[in-house]
This record gives C-alpha cells, structure tokens and sequence, in this order.
C-alpha cells in the first residue's frame, strides 16, 4: 500500500511539473536592477567607465595627516586648522553665542564647535538623521533640514541639549534622497530660503516640485518659488548692498568632459526659470530635452568649470581681507567625479560687475589636487565669513575646519 501510494504521489508531481514548464517558459524575465541615481543619463558606450562618486571618509583623519600644509593662498593670506575630528563636515552656520553648527551628509550628524579662549571644542549635537546637510539660525533658534524632515532647536545657546521641535509636517519638503540634501540660509527678509534638487541626473520631472529654489516663513508656511531650473544648488546668499539672490549650481553628469559647466545664477526676479533640464552652463542644449531653448533664460553670471561641483558661497562682508576681496563671492568648489582628469578641489572668487549680471572667476585656495597623478588631499565644501573678518573653509574629506586670515 505505502507504494502504491508513493508511486501516485510521484506521479502527481511529475504531471504538475509538466504542466507548469510552459506557463514558467512565458513569464518575462525579470526587469534588470535599475542603475544608481548617480549613473542616470550613462550612455552605452560609458557603460564599462571607471568614474563614481567619490566616497567619503567616514571616520576621523588625524591631525598630522589633515593637509593644512598643502594649501596655497595668495600672498599675506594664511590658512590653520581651526577645528577636527568631524567625519564629513559639510555645511556651516554660526550660533548668535559664536558656535558653529556643522552638518553632514553620509553620517547623519550635526557637530557644535565652541571656541573656548582659543581653543575648540568639538562635539555631536545631533545624530541619526538622514542627511542633516542644511543648516540655519535665526532669534536664537538652530534650524536643521534633513532630506524630508526639519527640526528646530530653540534657545540653543542656553539650552545646548534642547529637544527639537519638529516642523516636518508644516515645511512637506519631497522624499527622494537623491539630490536631496539641502542649503538652508535666513535671507534679508527674515524668510528661511533652501534648495530643492532634481531627484536624478538628468530626467523629466514636476518643474513646481524639483529643481527649485524657495523660501518660507519661519514656521513653515507661506511657500514661495524664488528659481526654477536650478538642478542642484548647495549653496546662495546675498549679494550685500542689493539684497539679490545668486546661488551656485551643479550641472548634469555623463555628458561629457567639459559639458556643460557649474555655473553661479543671479535670482534677479523672483520665480525665474534658469534652464534646467533643457539648457546648462554656457549655452549648452542637452540634446534629450529640446522643449525649449537656452535663449528663453537667463544667462549663467560666471561658469565654474565642468563637474567642478560648487558647492557653499558667501560674499565676503569682512574687512580683515584686502579692499579688492570685498564683495566677491567665494565659492568652495568640492571637486568633480564625472571627469577623467580631475578638476575643482579648491575655493574660487568671483568678482561681479556693477549690475551684477556678468562675474570673473579667480583662483583663491589651491593645492588640494594634486595635477600630476589626479589624485586630492581634501574637499572644500562651504565658506564662513566670522565677525573678525576671517573666513573659514569645511573640508568634507579630512573632516576639519580651516581658518583663512590675512595679516597686514
């Protein structure tokens, strides 16, 4: 009996076998892995090329080995460590009490740097966020912008471990990580102003969503359209004396070397289309969106250098540095990935004219790329004017702060 049995039941299987081949045959392969965000808009013939985003250091890079020594300014100017030890320092805002909040992207952190009769202590003010990269003060008040989500730390300079308030639901910033890490920065008119980047490298995407500059009020509300087609800009101010926007910004990878160019935009009228996705840098039409031309916008005030990757710009308002420094904007260019021979790694001026409309570009901190085997020691990624009239430059790569000073 038990064989029979067996007999029948392999019977069965085999029959349920047969007849399920063909209906396994007809199912569609599956849909193959969709690339990275970062390798959008490759090309076939780019498909094997060794170029990637950079990866950061995640840990911290001991002192004897952050490249302070390697920098070059021009003459009179002198660049020293001025703070350590913060894997990923990104973006810098600084406290009404002289403390500097830093944010990160890859580890998720917020550090406080207090100076303390000279020296600086260095500590974790926030953690566990997802990509807390823009940061912003106002009326005792530190503002943190994650990819989705806002926090607002009140009377941080009494309360340094003040609980957060969360304004996530009141701001409803978009989801998509990528491109989306933010700038944040209090503008003139009291209205707290931040980017919004295209969630790809180049694609068809909401034009009242992504590729965005606005601002709100303070409590999130009153949201405002200040720039379209501003792919991704991590860093804006004003220029002083006219209160007019210009933010720098990273153009599409994968479209050549030299195609197209970062460039630095002046947000003249508000709600101003700059281009993004149909033209980028110098006049440059990206052949897969012809909807429109590069004619209908306004044209860059300055190129930066394709895939050079500005990053945070002020206008220096000090008076420390020469008559001839002030009012230009510097910019911390962070360093390019898509591009064979590398290029940035540094921080640019640019000069404007009277109206504002046109810039020239120069050279300001040099020596991070090392041009005879395209290798870099550090990644410049924004620029601080302090109250002395110094300014200080985050190094994402090394984790460290340095200090510019000019000595008459």
């Amino acid at each position: 009996m038990r064989s029979r049995n067996a007999r029948r039941t392999a019977l069965a299987g085999a029959l349920s076998l047969a007849f399920a081949l063909p209906a396994l045959a007809q199912q569609p392969a599956p849909a193959p892995a969709s690339p990275p965000a970062w390798a959008q808009g490759r090309s076939a013939d780019q498909a094997n090329s060794p170029l990637a985003p950079h990866a950061p250091r995640l840990t911290a890079t001991p002192v004897d080995r952050i490249p302070v020594d390697s920098i070059r300014l021009p003459e009179g100017f002198k660049a020293e460590l001025w703070a350590s030890g913060m894997p990923g320092a990104r973006m810098m805002a600084r406290g009404e009490d002289g403390t500097v909040y830093v944010g990160t992207r890859a580890l998720g952190r917020v550090y406080a740097v207090k100076d303390e009769g000279g020296t600086r202590a260095t500590r974790v003010f926030a953690q566990r966020l997802d990509q807390p990269n823009g940061l912003a003060v106002r009326d005792g008040s530190l503002y943190v912008i994650a990819i989705n989500r806002v926090l607002r730390y009140d009377n941080v300079a009494q309360n340094p471990n003040a609980e957060p308030v969360d304004m996530t639901q009141a701001f409803n910033l978009p989801t998509e990580a990528h491109h989306g890490w933010k700038f944040a920065a209090f503008g003139p008119d009291g209205k707290l102003y931040m980017n919004i980047g295209v969630p790809c490298n180049v694609c068809t995407f909401d034009e009242n969503k992504h590729a965005l500059i606005v601002r709100f009020n303070p409590d999130g509300s009153g949201r405002e359209i200040m720039g379209h087609g501003v792919r991704n800009s991590v860093g804006f101010d004003w220029r002083p004396g006219t209160n007019v926007l210009y933010a720098s910004n990273n153009a599409r990878d994968w479209a050549g070397n030299d195609t197209p160019e970062d460039t630095l935009h002046r947000l003249a009228r508000p709600g101003e289309h700059h281009g993004f996705p149909y033209c980028s840098g110098d006049n440059w039409q990206d052949p897969g969106h012809t909807g429109r031309k590069c004619s209908e916008f306004p044209a860059p005030v300055a190129l930066l250098g394709p895939h050079t990757a500005p990053l945070g710009m002020r206008f220096y308002n000090g008076t420390m540095f020469p008559e001839t420094y002030r009012g230009r904007a510097f910019i911390a260019r962070h360093g390019s990935w898509n591009r064979d021979t590398k290029s940035g790694f540094d921080v640019v001026t640019v000069t404007l004219n009277e109206d504002g409309s046109q810039g020239k570009v120069e050279p300001f901190l040099t020596g991070l790329l090392d041009s005879g085997d395209n290798s870099f020691k550090g990644r410049p990624t924004d620029v601080l004017v302090m109250p002395d009239g110094s300014m200080l430059v985050s190094d994402e790569q090394n984790g460290a702060i340095y200090r510019i000073s000019y000595q008459r």
